[in-house]
């Protein structure tokens, strides 16, 4: 399965954008973008440049490869609605984004490195695919066996670190190690510091 290996404080400072908590602290002292002459870089913010940009750094935050990316903006530019809005309301609705999103990891990366290794049950099926695109009513919970790893003896602490960020149209239960999907995400509720329209715009050129 392909996935972008690169470190994530980098991805981090290239978008100017913390991905990952660890990055925050690193971000507090190198705030340029990384590379040798990172510090010195002086470019001029084109329309484009700014496009991209954005388009990068929401790719990045939900852990996609391009061709992934771009397949979603078109099946939101296919749908009725705003297509920023449909796109962003896509990419929570993945299973590993949930999973973060419902406080079972402390980033994005880790869910999905949790999803692919088979520790969760959809509906009560196996399931190891991180970009299972969830609906209401669906029920996610860990699977027996990964149920006495240490990992999931520990999770109602990292559940707790992230009860404020816990979204409405999910129900997480830490100590039956369950999440339910009671709706579906509203743009409010995606990633704030987006600007969606600047994606659409990128992909319309």
């Amino acid at each position: 399965m392909a996935r972008d290996r690169s470190p994530i404080v980098k991805q981090s400072r290239r978008e100017g954008y913390a991905l990952h908590p660890k990055a925050h602290r690193i971000m507090v002292k190198k705030t340029a973008p990384p590379g040798q002459h990172g510090r010195s870089r002086r470019q001029k913010a084109s329309l484009y440049l700014t496009q991209l940009r954005e388009k990068q750094k929401v790719r990045r935050i939900y852990g996609l490869l391009e061709r992934q990316f771009a397949r979603l903006m078109t099946e939101a530019n296919r749908s009725h609605g705003r297509s920023g809005e449909i796109l962003l309301q896509l990419l929570e609705r993945r299973l590993d984004n949930a999973v973060y999103r419902a406080g079972f990891a402390r980033s994005r990366r880790a869910a999905r490195q949790l999803v692919t290794h088979g520790h969760f049950l959809l509906n009560g099926r196996r399931v190891d695919i991180p970009s299972i695109r969830l609906k209401e009513g669906d029920q996610i919970k860990v699977r027996a066996a990964s149920a006495k790893d240490g990992y999931f003896s520990g999770l109602e602490q990292i559940a707790a670190d992230a009860a404020q960020q816990l979204p409405a149209w999910l129900k997480a239960d830490p100590k039956r190690l369950s999440i339910d999907v009671t709706g579906l995400p509203t743009r409010e509720e995606a990633e704030p510091e987006i600007n969606e329209q600047l994606i659409v715009e990128y992909y319309s050129r």
